[in-house]
């Protein structure tokens, strides 16, 4: 069974393991409240500090989104390092600077897409202080951007920016392991901006995707828009957090699609993208990092870029310039 089909289903097991999540919401909570008390030690750095996160296990939408922060704090005049966790990096030793080229199975999947689109030095180690050191010791940085970094209490923060699936949303609104939230819903009470990938209900921004064209995995070459495949058959690979939303996309531009999924962050063999035809095979860019020593001229990835409504960029500029050390 699936735990899809638990977290954002009717699935009567949900009750049965509500016990363990009512544990794990004060086991949260204690822990939240001893950071806030200084019982555990929450280090401050010498340059803001924003954090893109989410209450949800799974995807959301973080990586497009940091990308797009830090192409708009650039255009503000900002020089911003960009930290991760580096998550299924298989690294021997931390922290690790992520470059364009860097290898994903080391450094992990995401940081390597965040160092080829957001123009500024990302570096990934497990305690995302160890990652933010380096930054300030090397570059002429004023900003820190977090990835994936909300629960992350041991790192002071002063934005915090959390990441909604319009869809999932909070699924059954159960913290682990009955449901997907990693805290009660009530901890967005003192997030200060939450963004939704889709639509966005009152005091959210709304997320959307600009789809670009198709590029082949191995050179990185650009090909065609997608709507010139229309109504051709197409496999299409997808490792993320939700694969189905990627599929969708792929048949509402008139593809004809046999889906090939992959849990999240999956680390691919050549056999996995290699099917009995000559059809061609879409991948999302996450999946085409991981792919592309062993990829043929059949496979491609879809770009996606993110796009948020101009208001958010001034909200988040308004509380840039209320933090003393900017």
């Amino acid at each position: 069974m699936k735990l899809d089909q638990i977290w954002y289903g009717k699935h009567p097991l949900r009750f049965i393991l509500a016990p363990l999540s009512w544990l794990f919401c004060i086991a949260v909570r204690v822990r939240r409240q001893a950071y806030q008390y200084g019982l555990l030690k929450s280090h401050t750095v010498s340059v803001p500090v924003i954090i893109v996160g989410n209450i949800t296990v799974g995807g959301t939408g973080k990586t497009p989104l940091v990308i797009w922060l830090a192409q708009f704090l650039k255009k503000q005049g900002f020089k911003q390092g960009i930290v991760s966790r580096g998550y299924g990096g298989h690294a021997e030793k931390w922290p690790q600077q992520v470059y364009p080229n860097s290898d994903p199975y080391l450094v992990g999947d995401e940081p390597v897409l965040l160092a080829r689109h957001s123009g500024c030095p990302v570096v990934v180690a497990p305690e995302r202080l160890d990652a933010i050191n380096p930054i300030l010791e090397k570059e002429e940085c004023n900003l820190i951007i977090s990835d994936d970094g909300l629960q992350h209490y041991a790192l002071q923060r002063d934005i915090e920016i959390a990441v909604l699936d319009d869809i999932r949303r909070y699924g059954n609104k159960h913290c682990l392991p009955a449901g997907p939230l990693r805290e009660p819903t009530s901890r967005l009470k003192k997030i200060d901006l939450i963004v939704t990938k889709g639509a966005a209900l009152r005091k959210e921004f709304s997320m959307q995707y600009d789809i670009k064209s198709l590029r082949r995995v191995i050179d990185d070459r650009v090909l065609h828009p997608l709507d010139v495949l229309r109504g051709y058959a197409v496999h299409a690979v997808a490792g993320i957090g939700h694969p189905a939303k990627f599929f969708t996309r792929l048949r509402d531009s008139g593809l004809k699609v046999h889906c090939h999924e992959f849990p999240d962050h999956y680390f691919y063999k050549q056999k996995d993208i290699q099917f009995n035809d000559d059809l061609p095979v879409i991948m999302t860019e996450k999946d085409a990092v991981k792919c592309q020593r062993f990829a043929g001229p059949q496979h491609w990835y879809l770009p996606i870029e993110a796009r948020l409504p101009n208001r958010f960029g001034e909200q988040l500029m308004s509380q840039l310039e209320g933090i003393k050390n900017v």
